[in-house]
């Protein structure tokens, strides 16, 4: 069967295996057009207002209920990829349409998640937190703790909010999600230009860690660049860099309950 919306399953570095939901258009949409994006340069730059009218077809529900029904064995049902997901309006129904093929399964052993990636940057709008509060896993970019790494790192439209005001929202996101699973990726870079500061220095790793703090996830994800990024001059940190974070970021949140790994 010729597929529109999944693709996979693949080995995630932080999901396991994975079976991918997109639910945007083929061009990529978002409201950032980070420097390291590994699916390339934005070619639709939005405001986090910006609504894609795609609802769910017919072909949605048989195509996700038959690729369940081939992967028994699956970790994550991933919504995400190209571009930022929370931009379409009608993704609770197509997480509605997931949770309920997914409650007809024969999983082999434990459930998946239905998760959801996304940058964030729309989570200050009411409804979108309402959209989203029902996944099972939400996973939440955060790069950044500083309004001038935010427009350098993330090169965000011109009307998304202060990296502020979305710290602030992931957190009341994180209040609304009590009962499931929130976690917190941030993607640390290193830059080959001397012109270009990436996010790999001190001042930022210290703002996120006061941010995640703040927010009081459930997990830290903090890893690096795996494939080609959208700048060349942007290359990945060490693993060796990874574990230094992990331990600054360790000793900033001072919470045992928030679990940080490095991948």
């Amino acid at each position: 069967m010729p597929r529109k919306y999944t693709y996979g399953p693949f080995q995630s570095r932080r999901l396991g295996l994975s079976l991918g939901v997109d639910i945007l258009t083929k061009q990529k949409t978002c409201t950032y057009d980070c420097v390291y994006c590994e699916i390339g340069t934005t070619s639709l730059l939005v405001p986090p207002t910006y609504e894609l009218n795609n609802p769910p077809s017919a072909l949605y529900r048989k195509e996700i209920k038959e690729m369940m029904r081939l992967f028994p064995n699956l970790d994550s049902i991933t919504f995400g990829y190209n571009g930022e997901p929370t931009l379409n309006s009608h993704l609770a129904d197509f997480f509605k349409i997931t949770l309920e093929e997914h409650s007809e399964v024969k999983w082999l052993e434990t459930e998946p998640y239905i998760s959801l990636f996304t940058n964030s940057s729309t989570v200050h709008l009411e409804k979108v937190r309402n959209r989203i509060k029902n996944f099972d896993y939400v996973l939440a970019k955060l790069d950044v703790g500083s309004d001038d790494e935010f427009i350098r790192t993330n090169r965000p439209h011109e009307k998304v909010p202060s990296i502020e005001t979305i710290i602030n929202s992931l957190s009341k996101l994180r209040q609304m999600m009590k009962k499931k699973k929130f976690g917190i990726q941030s993607l640390i870079y290193n830059s080959y230009r001397k012109d270009f500061y990436s996010n790999n220095n001190e001042k930022n790793i210290i703002n996120l860690g006061n941010a995640i703090k703040k927010i009081k996830p459930d997990t830290v994800q903090i890893y690096s660049i795996a494939r080609i990024p959208s700048e060349y001059f942007v290359y990945a940190i060490s693993d060796k860099r990874k574990k230094s974070i992990v331990k600054t970021l360790k000793e900033i949140i001072n919470n045992d309950a928030i679990e940080v790994n490095y991948y």
